[in-house]
């Protein structure tokens, strides 16, 4: 599974998502726009954009592992303190932020209980830490979809619904609340995005990117049709437009004093 791709990449995979899902995280954090806020894994820039757009760019950072994430990030948001580097060791100093976010990224943190640790060090005393990830067993309408037509045709496939294991508000508020993070909340974030036709739809799983995609880049030819098939099929065979939703879980909490 890799996220060594161009943020073009990303976009067709996951970024028509991201770009609706940061304005709700922000919202469900509450981010005011005098606050100093860090972006833990950005990717492309999809909530580094959302927050600048908010908050002053020069009192904004970013983060991620990935060197052309990184690259496509800082392009969308110049002004931005954007780095190279990992979420469990985070290169600023204690209490730099009054917030700090993460998108989609909790479970694809290599540690997540010292990346979410890192997010509170950063944060100054009653600060912000928050986050969401996908209902990935039942929420997301297009993993779901990929997955489970996967499932059919072969039983082992990787179901994010089964390997993810941030997925559920409790799952997450242990992890929040076992790095000492207090007041945690929890909270559905739905967002739509839609498709110019099935094709729109599949061929960004071909592209390689995230375990999806990875997925996809180990069948053989004909198990790759087969498996375009009935994805077709379970969205009802579409011949142009369409839009599907998706459910993530936020999660938010205070940094103590």
């Amino acid at each position: 599974m890799s996220f060594k791709i161009g943020g073009d990449a990303y976009d067709r995979y996951m970024g028509r998502y991201s770009v609706r899902l940061a304005p709700a995280l922000i919202g469900f954090a509450d981010i005011g726009k005098d606050a100093r806020v860090l972006d833990v894994g950005c990717g492309p820039g999809a909530l580094t954009r959302a927050l600048a757009d908010l908050v002053d760019p020069r009192e904004l950072a970013a983060i991620d592992p990935s060197e052309q994430l990184v690259a496509a990030c800082a392009e969308r948001v110049p002004r931005a303190d954007v780095r190279l580097g990992s979420a469990e060791s985070l290169p600023w100093s204690n209490d730099r932020f009054d917030a700090a976010l993460s998108q989609l990224v909790v479970n694809f943190m290599s540690d997540a209980e010292a990346g979410v640790a890192e997010m509170r060090r950063v944060v100054r005393p009653g600060g912000t830490v928050a986050s969401c990830t996908w209902d990935y067993s039942g929420g997301m309408t297009m993993l779901r979809t990929f997955f489970d037509s996967a499932l059919a045709l072969d039983p082992d496939a990787p179901d994010e619904g089964r390997t993810m294991p941030f997925q559920r508000p409790e799952d997450l508020r242990k992890l929040w609340e076992g790095v000492g993070l207090t007041e945690v909340q929890t909270a559905p974030l739905t967002v739509e995005a839609s498709y110019q036709d099935f094709d729109d739809f599949w061929q960004p799983f071909t592209l390689g990117v995230g375990p999806g995609g990875a997925y996809c880049a180990t069948l053989s030819e004909d198990a790759r049709a087969a498996l375009r098939a009935e994805c077709r099929r379970r969205l009802g065979n579409p011949d142009g437009p369409f839009t599907l939703t998706a459910r993530a879980w936020g999660v938010r909490g205070c940094a103590p004093g």
